[in-house]
């Protein structure tokens, strides 16, 4: 099935449904309808059903599905069967630092290869094994060792340059921290993160609480 018709919202579904399950293994738990799966989820069995739908079928009537299988077919989906993604990080600030040091992206597949960054008191070492070279190396680097992936953890200004370097570079797949928007060509994947943002939405429902809370108490005084 051609990736342009299973919508995006879909996809971001997927890891999720995966993990669930890889908990629902540790558990014991061998078969699990979508029904149970969508409450421990917060989602409708339907849709869980539907999300499925664009893969084959899955499950059986009466039974539900088979725990293991529908993880493992999940993940071959993901290409997480077994192969290492290889991926490079861009900018090793605190941030950057952070993401180097975290002990899930291997543990799931993902390895990061090479860091990169334009501070000289970083450039040439090695942090959390990972060979730290100048940003300004990048181009060569991406030319002599082709990666799919990037995770980028720069400041806003320089994040447009670094994305157009990683696209330049054959990238298909970024990962963006920096709080910046950047439009990248087609076929090329990129997912930006901004915490601050999140918690500004966030934000949004604390005060519905605080004017909820306010118009209930105000009746008695």
């Amino acid at each position: 099935m051609s990736e342009s018709t299973v919508p995006n919202i879909v996809i971001r579904r997927l890891p999720l449904y995966a993990r669930e399950l890889g908990l629902l293994e540790a558990e014991g738990c061998a078969y699990i309808s979508s029904k149970e799966l969508g409450h421990r989820l917060d989602v409708t069995p339907a849709q869980i059903r539907k999300d499925l739908s664009y893969f084959g079928r899955f499950g059986r009537q009466g039974r539900g599905y088979d725990v293991g299988d529908l993880r493992q077919r999940l993940r071959r989906i993901l290409g997480l069967d077994g192969r290492v993604q290889r991926m490079v990080l861009v900018g090793v600030g605190q941030l950057g630092r952070a993401v180097l040091d975290y002990a899930g992206f291997p543990m799931q597949g993902f390895h990061v290869v090479r860091a990169f960054d334009s501070d000289p008191e970083v450039i040439g070492r090695v942090i959390a094994d990972v060979q730290v070279d100048d940003v300004a190396d990048l181009p060569g680097y991406l030319e002599r060792q082709p990666v799919a992936l990037a995770i980028v953890t720069v400041p806003a200004a320089a994040a447009r340059s670094v994305v157009e370097t990683l696209v330049a570079g054959g990238v298909n797949a970024i990962l963006s921290y920096a709080p910046i928007a950047t439009a990248v060509p087609d076929g090329v994947h990129l997912r930006q993160i901004d915490p601050v943002m999140e918690l500004q939405s966030m934000a949004y429902y604390i005060r519905q609480g605080e004017l909820n809370h306010t118009a209930e108490v105000e009746p008695g005084g």
